[in-house]
């Protein structure tokens, strides 16, 4: 098995809203923020090659299904699907896909799932041989929204994956298309049932993680449902992974795809050996 990390469509989003309650003075030293305050957020996806013989895409991105006026309030930054570009570098199309792992539904990690807007065209579902794998529990939320997150989903997806006769929902530690090959965890904190992915020694972060700067304890995101369980969580989850060397995948990091879980004498949470990119990486 080979992993590599793949570029969906990137985003330019409010830095206040991805920092929560983090004053501007501490965030933009990480990140800077351009002159409408919004920072630039990656919407990068995992690709397992050969996983059991399986081509294997942890999550979609935001994708370019978006007509324009709504591509632009959402800080979409380009026209074409980049995902299918993506794939295309690594020399597959989205045909050859087997499975496609969701950590949950909300469009920035399921909108790349549906093939770019095209004016009086109906969504139209890609990836036409792929098992598409959904946390149980999450599903519910996806059918039955709550008003704070209703925007967060995409109204037509759902039916769109039912109607593919392909739909697995999950809700233990192992799917039935994937076997002991992937393990799921599970998060609440930042919506109902997000479903955490753990392949060949690298952990897919989703939304509990969505880069290097989150991984400081107290920084959670506006978007989040709980904060502070979701910061429990999160500290359960990091001791895990530095207790058994597991490797942090980021999906919205600008510039870095993966790195390790460090600890200083203080008890903080940080990162180290942090890469850009992966091309068919082999860790474990």
């Amino acid at each position: 098995m080979k992993l590599w990390s793949l570029m969906g469509n990137s985003q330019q989003l409010d830095g206040g809203a991805m920092f929560g309650n983090a004053p501007k003075a501490l965030w933009s030293r990480w990140i800077a923020p351009d002159e409408q305050n919004r920072i630039p957020l990656a919407c990068r996806c995992l690709l397992a090659k050969d996983l059991n013989g399986r081509n294997v895409l942890f999550e979609t991105g935001i994708g370019a299904f978006f007509e324009p006026a709504l591509r632009e309030r959402y800080g979409v930054v380009e026209n074409q699907h980049v995902l299918l570009d993506s794939l295309a570098a690594a020399g597959l199309t989205h045909e050859d896909i087997d499975v496609v792992v969701l950590s949950h539904l909300h469009f920035d990690h399921a909108g790349g799932l549906l093939a770019a807007w095209q004016e009086g065209q109906p969504p139209q579902l890609l990836f036409p041989n792929a098992t598409y794998v959904v946390g149980a529990e999450h599903w519910q939320r996806a059918m039955n929204p709550h008003p704070r997150d209703r925007a967060s989903f995409i109204p037509e997806l759902q039916q769109l994956l039912t109607d593919s006769g392909r739909l697995e929902l999950v809700d233990g530690e192992h799917s039935k298309v994937l076997g002991d090959a992937v393990r799921f965890s599970y998060s609440d904190g930042h919506t109902p049932g997000l479903m955490l992915a753990e392949v060949g020694g690298v952990v897919f972060c989703a939304d509990l993680i969505p880069g290097r700067f989150w991984v400081h304890l107290p920084i959670t995101m506006g978007y989040d449902r709980y904060p502070e369980k979701l910061i429990e969580e999160k500290r359960t989850f990091l001791d895990d992974k530095l207790s058994r060397d597991v490797r942090l995948f980021f999906t919205h990091d600008h510039d870095c795809a993966m790195a390790r879980v460090v600890r200083d004498e203080r008890g903080r949470y940080g990162t180290a050996d942090e890469q850009p990119e992966l091309h068919g990486v082999s860790l474990r």
